[in-house]
């Protein structure tokens, strides 16, 4: 056992998959802690002596910061990192860390789920099954995917898989996205849109997958809402915001908009009272989109690894949020 002041120590808050777990177990230089309560004051007596920490939707800003003199790398396990102070970490030059494509692929596949259970009305028809209701089943029709159009917001790494299974489900795709050239849209099989406003009549299905950020809080608004198709559906599976859930339930309870699916809302968890909650055309998920339990493992590894990576000395660039600090 390694015991010399060499040695590191990580700060693992909240949960942890066992294969995050034992690869920490492999390295004889480095000590971990789980830490369950992540109110502030337990976090941050626990951060005096942490040289990393890995986080959850745990917020991470100044005060946390201060309360860590020997913070090195703080690690999410996920992609966004909204709750993450990023600022304050560039002034101490402490990389953010991410897990890469870990999840991609699960929130693309939880994507296509919610389009498909929105567009084939799945509340309604399991209700019918259960409460009698069979010989209404043929009073409200559900929708096909293909021969359909989509617009797709974002096109990272979640959007590019999602507009992959798109095109697979011979959709026409469209997609919205300012920081990728035409010319990659295209081999994608889909086409590049630069006007939200000219697009959304045209579209009937709109999946959003774009990083919440100042210029997409309340992307799809009153106003946004009111251009799409009444037969349309919206599903999201980035960021509580970006859709504003008031002009969403005026939509859909005054038949403006089909159907819904939401993985992510305003405030998480939600009110027991959201008005969307007694609508029966929108679907939730608990933010669950991208914690499958083959994406859980693969966030978890990534995440150590790209702790010890800083640890080592070499980080792994690829995943670093803030790449300035890395000189």
């Amino acid at each position: 056992m390694n015991t010399g002041k060499n040695r590191k120590k990580v700060l693992i808050v909240g949960r942890m998959p066992q294969a995050g777990i034992d690869v920490l177990k492999k390295r004889d230089d480095v000590d971990f802690e789980i830490l369950t309560d992540d109110k502030p004051a337990s976090l941050h007596s626990k951060l005096k002596d942490a040289n990393a920490v890995t986080l959850g939707a745990t917020p991470f800003r100044q005060p946390e910061l201060d309360a860590a003199p020997g913070m090195m790398v703080v690690a999410r396990l996920g992609v966004g990192f909204d709750a993450v102070d990023v600022l304050a970490l560039n002034q101490r030059g402490i990389p953010l860390m991410t897990t890469g494509i870990a999840n991609s692929v699960s929130v693309a596949e939880h994507a296509m789920y919610m389009l498909l259970a929105s567009a084939r009305l799945v509340k309604k028809y399991d209700r019918l099954v259960r409460e009698g209701g069979w010989g209404h089943r043929l009073t409200d029709l559900p929708a096909d995917l293909s021969g359909k159009s989509i617009l797709v917001v974002g096109m990272g790494r979640i959007g590019s898989r999602t507009v992959k299974r798109c095109v697979a489900f011979e959709m026409d795709t469209y997609v919205l996205d300012p920081n990728v050239p035409e010319a990659e849209i295209k081999r994608a099989g889909a086409t590049k849109v630069t006007d939200l406003k000219a697009i959304l009549p045209k579209v009937d299905f709109v999946s959003v997958h774009c990083p919440k950020a100042p210029e997409t809080i309340d992307m799809f608004n009153a106003e946004t809402l009111g251009l799409m198709k009444p037969d349309a559906f919206l599903v999201n599976t980035a960021r509580g915001g970006i859709v504003n859930e008031d002009a969403l339930y005026n939509a859909l309870k005054n038949g403006k908009l089909r159907g819904a699916g939401l993985d992510v809302l305003d405030k998480e968890p939600p009110d027991a009272d959201n008005k969307l909650f007694s609508l029966e055309n929108v679907i939730f998920s608990p933010h669950m989109a991208g914690v499958t339990k083959e994406a859980s493992d693969r966030m978890a590894v990534t995440a150590v690894e790209n702790i010890l990576s800083v640890f080592d000395g070499h980080p792994n660039a690829a995943h670093c949020v803030n790449k300035e600090v890395l000189g």
